[in-house]
């Protein structure tokens, strides 16, 4: 799909005095963290972007619940505490909104790190569940749906842990264990999308 297009469909939904989320979807190493900042960019003070990573739990708390091996899983994040933000933006009576963040260099959320104003139109959040889980999809005014192919999301996964610390080995076994796992999870879930992009031409700068 041409990235004029992808723009074009996403200021459609930025509309002054309203406020509309777009919601861009897609497994483990799809590239929507990506397409969601390159769009971002492109709108500037039109658009504010929230991740779903940042209610992932804290490792302590995956720790505590037996569950670290499988962090990335669905139920490894807050996801009533996802849903009840996207339903603050959506609101949109605050005259801010702050979102978590999540930060690969240390792999914890941080809270309140994202600023959105009620001037902002559109939000765009980005995250691999959000048509699996059923609460968040009535609040997306337009759903996306990332899948670049199973061999380019397997390498930018493994390249992704070992730019993060892990060996090519422990890489590999990440990416073809608990991230394939969920991938399969969140493959099932792209009929729920407005619009499936396999590929962006020109494809927008990484960030």
């Amino acid at each position: 799909m041409h990235w004029a297009a992808l723009i074009d469909r996403a200021a459609a939904l930025a509309i002054p005095g309203e406020r509309r989320i777009l919601g861009i979807a897609g497994a483990p190493g799809a590239g929507k963290s990506t397409l969601a900042r390159a769009v971002v960019d492109a709108l500037g003070d039109r658009a504010a972007l929230v991740g779903m990573d940042g209610f992932h739990l804290a490792q302590a708390e995956l720790d505590r619940l037996g569950a670290a091996d499988r962090k990335g899983a669905p139920d490894t994040f807050d996801a009533d505490g996802y849903v009840h933000l996207l339903r603050r933006l959506a609101a949109n009576t605050d005259p801010v909104v702050y979102a978590p963040e999540f930060r690969r260099e240390i792999e914890e959320p941080v809270a309140g790190a994202v600023p959105i104003g009620c001037d902002v139109p559109l939000v765009i959040t980005e995250g691999n569940y959000l048509l699996l889980w059923p609460a968040v999809r009535p609040l997306l005014a337009e759903a996306w749906f990332l899948d670049p192919g199973q061999d380019l999301r397997r390498d930018r996964l493994v390249a992704r842990h070992i730019r993060y610390g892990r060996t090519p080995e422990q890489a590999r076994e990440r990416a073809d264990g608990s991230d394939e796992r969920n991938a399969r999870l969140v493959a099932a879930t792209a009929p729920a999308a407005d619009l499936v992009i396999h590929a962006v031409d020109p494809p927008p700068a990484a960030s």
